[in-house]
């Protein structure tokens, strides 16, 4: 009996297995209309609650969603305009930062063959400081973020739908399950957690653009807007976020001001990314969030190969969805412990 049992469970085990790679293979073949969708879901949970206070205060719904929706579109159109200008701005000053990337790397070279009386090819040393890969890495991030704009407008009508359905659908989710769903406390507190983490993390985020972009302008160091704007946007990439963020601007501060300014600009990102990543934010996301570090790790690189860079910015709210549905099933409550952060034992 044993033995049956054993067996049932392994190929239990290998079924689940097999689904669980052949979804991830499907949301990966498919990424290009789920991801749109995804993000339109969670700035849709964003929106929600100041439709709904707007509702309460008498708003007629279509005025409401006009009001929300405006907003929603300003915000992304500002967003789009600085990023468009400043790429292109970029684009036309990248020569010239060529030319005094390779000037320094030329300096460093004669530097080493005079001071240490080190030969040093030219061609090997320019192999491992290739001027081109720097600039175009810089380059490939920036036209990476414009990327990001390029559904705008489909995930905005998706917004828009996804609203309309708001009030209704606890109504429909109770009609469709009937007894089989006596309360919808599952999916009241994934709504409020992922609406507690997205707004810690807006609020963190946003500190960190305004700090990081109003140090750059002290420092002189060109499109200040843009590497703010960078540094909001990628803080949502949990641990590595802003360290990519910091990348840019380092380059560009070496490039236009040389190695002090690049010094204090890497000093800056520092400074503002410790003080709000491992002081003010550790002490409300632990609560917010609910997942070990490790977890928040795995998922970034998870999220972020299965649905590209915006996988990477929803992977903590993607795994607090699947934390939470494991949570609801005794047979998989196992699961979302390992998940969790919570290290405590409760009482049955």
């Amino acid at each position: 009996m044993g033995t049956i049992d054993t067996r049932t469970n392994a190929f239990r085990v290998l079924i689940v297995a097999a689904a669980f790679v052949i979804v991830v293979a499907g949301m990966r073949a498919a990424a290009s209309l789920v991801v749109p969708f995804l993000l339109a879901a969670f700035i849709a949970i964003i929106c929600a609650p100041p439709l709904l206070w707007l509702k309460s205060k008498r708003f007629p719904t279509w005025l409401a969603l006009l009001v929300i929706i405006l907003g929603v579109a300003c915000i992304g159109g500002l967003v789009a305009l600085v990023i468009g200008d400043s790429i292109a701005d970029f684009r036309t000053n990248l020569p010239y930062y060529q030319t005094r990337l390779q000037g320094q790397v030329t300096a460093v070279q004669l530097w080493i063959e005079s001071s240490l009386n080190i030969s040093v090819s030219t061609d090997t040393f320019g192999s491992y400081f290739d001027v081109g890969s720097i600039m175009g890495l810089v380059t490939g991030m920036l036209s990476g973020l414009g990327g990001m704009l390029t559904n705008g407008f489909m995930i905005l009508l998706t917004v828009i739908f996804m609203l309309f359905e708001t009030s209704a659908f606890p109504a429909k989710i109770r009609l469709a399950f009937g007894e089989r769903i006596r309360d919808l406390s599952a999916l009241d507190r994934f709504m409020r957690t992922v609406k507690r983490y997205m707004a810690i993390k807006s609020l963190t985020s946003l500190a960190t653009g305004i700090m990081v972009g109003v140090w750059l302008a002290i420092l002189g160091v060109d499109f200040p807007i843009l590497w703010g704007l960078l540094a909001f946007l990628l803080n949502f990439v949990p641990n590595i976020g802003s360290i990519i963020a910091a990348v840019p601007a380092v380059i560009l501060a070496l490039v236009q001001l040389g190695v002090g300014p690049c010094l204090l600009t890497a000093l800056g990102y520092l400074v503002v990314n410790n003080v709000i990543g491992t002081i003010i934010e550790p002490r409300f996301m632990g609560r917010g969030v609910g997942l070990s570090t490790l977890v928040v790790f795995v998922s970034l690189v998870f999220w972020g190969w299965v649905l590209g860079p915006i996988g990477m910015f929803l992977s903590v709210p993607l795994t607090m969805t699947v934390k939470i549905a494991l949570e609801n099933d005794a047979n998989s409550r196992w699961l979302s412990v390992l998940l969790g952060s919570d290290t405590t034992e409760k009482s049955a």
